[in-house]
């Protein structure tokens, strides 16, 4: 059985769980008891957003967690990001105390960048909309401005890593170059495998957490409602199944084990309790290098993205717009 850590070193000596729980697409209540599930499963790493919508959500059911013993907070690992509508470098101090007020935490143990383009600041509204339905995209903004302000919120005591998102390879390599983000969270599975981005980030050592590692079946359903796209399902394909069965695994699992064989880390995402622990039992079996090369055929670059942003519509007008294809 091949090595691998199940903690990502830090600076400083932190660890990053390898595997946390994402919560994008979490209504409140379900989120809550999705989370009290999570924790009883072993997971201490989790992944949010102020554009989520939900960080009370998780921020109480954290809360009655650690209850009386405060000591329990050091196990967790809480991630939130700094949402479009606060990619100014004026406002990222007030856009991150109310994420840390509705998480009811002393400090997140990492702060990202959400996106690199920009909504404009409407209070009150996370995605300001106009009347034909895209969005208001703020064109003044200056991601190189924004990572130097987030950096100096670690001086304050109240972030102790900060990294990026959704970022291209030109752009991460230009907001290293100010200082290296501590982790980039990107798009990634069997159909999205980004190894370009990928193989830059280790080269620089920033540490790869892939987001919708099972492929956001939800997202891909709204889309194909929306769009007429047929986006494929990650669980039920050939490949994936026939593995799965020779392992006496689920297909969710074979997909989230080549992830940590690629040396990624994930946040999967899921409410159902059953789930949910078979998405952090992935720590006995080992995929083999013939299945590793197989599963590595899938990949259909951006063709196979999903969270492209076309929700937003007008984003792509942003000059940090971070993707090739237009939308």
């Amino acid at each position: 059985m091949m090595s691998i850590p199940q903690y990502i070193e830090l600076e400083g000596g932190d660890r990053m769980p390898r595997i946390g729980f994402g919560t994008w697409q979490a209504s409140s209540e379900v989120l809550e008891k999705a989370v009290e599930a999570a924790l009883d499963a072993g997971y201490r790493h989790f992944d949010t957003a102020r554009a989520y919508e939900n960080e009370v959500s998780l921020g109480r059911a954290l809360k009655r967690w650690i209850g009386n013993d405060a000591s329990r907070r050091k196990e967790l690992f809480v991630v939130t990001k700094l949402p479009p509508g606060g990619m100014h470098p004026h406002l990222v101090q007030e856009y991150f105390d109310a994420s840390l007020n509705d998480l009811a935490l002393d400090y997140v143990d990492l702060y990202l960048i959400h996106v690199p383009f920009a909504f404009e600041h409407v209070p009150g509204d996370l995605h300001p909309a106009n009347p034909d339905g895209s969005m208001k995209v703020d064109l003044t903004t200056n991601l190189d401005e924004v990572w130097k302000t987030i950096l100096k919120l670690k001086e304050t005591g109240r972030v102790r890593h900060v990294g990026v998102s959704n970022l291209n390879e030109e752009q991460l390599k230009r907001l290293s170059d100010i200082k290296k983000p501590e982790c980039l969270q990107i798009e990634i599975h069997a159909l999205c495998q980004q190894e370009s981005l990928v193989a830059a980030s280790k080269e620089l050592g920033i540490p790869v957490v892939a987001y919708s590692p099972l492929g956001s079946k939800a997202l891909a359903d709204t889309l194909a409602a929306k769009t007429g796209r047929q986006y494929p399902d990650l669980l039920t394909l050939p490949t994936v199944k026939r593995i799965a069965e020779s392992h006496g695994r689920t297909t969710g699992q074979i997909l989230l084990r080549y992830a940590i064989q690629r040396g990624i880390a994930i946040i999967p995402k899921s409410t159902n309790p059953q789930r949910i622990k078979q998405n952090i039992s992935l720590w006995d079996f080992e995929l083999s290098g013939s299945e590793m090369k197989e599963l590595a055929t899938l990949d259909r670059g951006e063709n196979g993205r999903i969270c492209d942003f076309s929700f937003f519509r007008g984003v792509e007008k942003h000059r940090d717009f971070p993707f090739k294809k237009q939308i």
